[in-house]
């Protein structure tokens, strides 16, 4: 029997994901754990691994279509079968197409009266359809109770309802053009664009275009004064989401600590004459917050409704910035490596990041974040929370500046960390004291190396 092969939740809290590239063509044999395709999401591209055996019958969506999660992207065949059975399986009309994720219903979406999903009803209502004999039925007006149930059945799917509020529209005044006059994401980004955004004498020509050829239908990006509107980016729109809700929803206090940084300035330079790995400052400065969750391990946690989730292990997100945005890969068991480990695998990270190829396992976990923006010669500033991590440290640049020492003034190499904490889970002196572990360890940078 042909089985149908869904687009993966790649990534945590996406409601869609695309196809960056097939590794399979229709007609190849597959087995279990082979690569099929590469799913991009807001902020990776992902290879995933097909969890059945059998033969590539059709692939519902080119390279570059996005679809959302669970909805059909292709379907494995076993030998024998046929493109109608591929038709069967989806629930289509043998002479139908699938031009894209619109096209598929969501598989999990029911009748709002509960009971049979929506794609199984239809599935069953085509089958009907085409095993019963045609006979002509007399013409039956609607009562006005029949009327008021059929506009009681608004069926939309969960993105073009999320797009439906963004755009502060009623999805009762859009009129629906997926399967059964479901409302699709298409017909959301159809119903936002002003009527004035397209002259009258291209309305017909794009009433009748297909949906991709309408997707390029754009309202002026230009405004008279000049200003150029860029759309948003799908990384660009998971930033703002998920920073405004840590912004509004995490109660966030700061702390600001001033360390002095020639030692460990001299100790790089000396580690970098005989080491094959280079290494740089901010990796000696995730070593010395993995020092100070050792010895204070009880800010190791992460806050949770149902309780505190307390961390066996120092794994710290690194902030890496890349051309769409900003992107958190996370490197693990940050106490037990050595220095030019972590310089290795940041290396990596950042480097699979700026290509997203980032897996989604290395996007996900941790307690902690490093933002760094010293090489960039900022002196200070406060990162906002990266949910669900505890704290974030921001790094400004190693500047000399006068200091005293021994009651004496002297010149130093001072570098500025500001410490952002979730207040929830780490209350102020415990966040102190590990802001004071974090600055003795990078004082005396000796003690990160034994």
């Amino acid at each position: 029997m042909a089985t149908i092969i869904r687009m993966p939740s790649v990534l945590a809290g996406s409601e869609e994901a695309a196809i960056a590239s097939w590794l399979v063509t229709p007609g190849q044999t597959v087995a279990v754990g082979d690569p099929l395709a590469e799913i991009e999401t807001e902020k990776a591209v992902v290879e995933y691994n097909s969890e059945d055996a059998g033969v590539v019958g059709r692939v519902l969506l080119e390279p570059g279509q996005a679809g959302e999660i669970g909805a059909p992207i292709a379907v494995l065949i076993s030998e024998g079968e046929t493109d109608a059975d591929i038709d069967a399986a989806l629930g289509q009309a043998p002479a139908a197409a699938v031009t894209g994720p619109d096209s598929a219903p969501d598989a999990t979406e029911r009748d709002p009266d509960g009971g049979t999903p929506v794609v199984e009803a239809a599935s069953l209502e085509a089958a009907a359809e085409e095993a019963a004999p045609e006979v002509p039925e007399p013409a039956v007006e609607p009562t006005p109770a029949e009327s008021a149930d059929d506009r009681s059945r608004l069926f939309v799917s969960p993105i073009a309802r999320k797009l439906a509020k963004e755009r502060g529209l009623d999805p009762a005044t859009i009129t629906g053009t997926g399967p059964g006059g479901r409302i699709v994401r298409r017909d959301v980004e159809d119903a936002a664009v002003p009527a004035a955004a397209v002259p009258s004498e291209a309305a017909p020509a794009a009433a009748s275009a297909p949906a991709a050829e309408r997707a390029s239908v754009a309202p002026e990006t230009t405004s008279p004064d000049g200003v150029e509107l860029v759309p948003h980016t799908a990384m660009r729109k998971a930033i703002a989401r998920r920073l405004t809700e840590s912004k509004s929803t995490v109660p966030h206090f700061y702390l600001t600590a001033e360390c002095r940084v020639d030692e460990l300035l001299a100790l790089r330079a000396r580690v970098n004459e005989t080491s094959s790995v280079r290494v740089s400052v901010n990796d000696f400065v995730l070593k010395a917050v993995a020092a100070a969750f050792q010895a204070v391990p009880e800010a190791n946690v992460t806050w949770s409704d149902e309780g505190m989730r307390v961390h066996p292990s120092v794994d710290i997100a690194v902030a890496v910035a890349t051309d769409g945005g900003l992107v958190t890969p996370v490197v693990r068991g940050v106490e037990a490596r050595s220095l030019s480990s972590v310089s290795t695998a940041v290396a990596d990270l950042a480097g699979r990041a700026k290509a997203k190829k980032l897996k989604q396992s290395e996007l996900e976990g941790g307690s902690f974040s490093v933002s760094n923006l010293g090489m960039y010669g900022t002196l200070e500033f406060a990162a906002i929370l990266n949910p669900p991590h505890s704290g974030i440290l921001a790094v400004g640049a190693a500047k000399p500046q006068p200091v005293v020492v021994d009651g004496e003034l002297a010149v130093a190499t001072v570098m500025r960390c500001t410490l952002s904490v979730d207040h929830r889970a780490v209350d102020g002196a415990l966040a102190a004291r590990w802001l004071a572990a974090f600055q003795q360890a990078v004082e005396n940078p000796l003690s990160i190396l034994v």
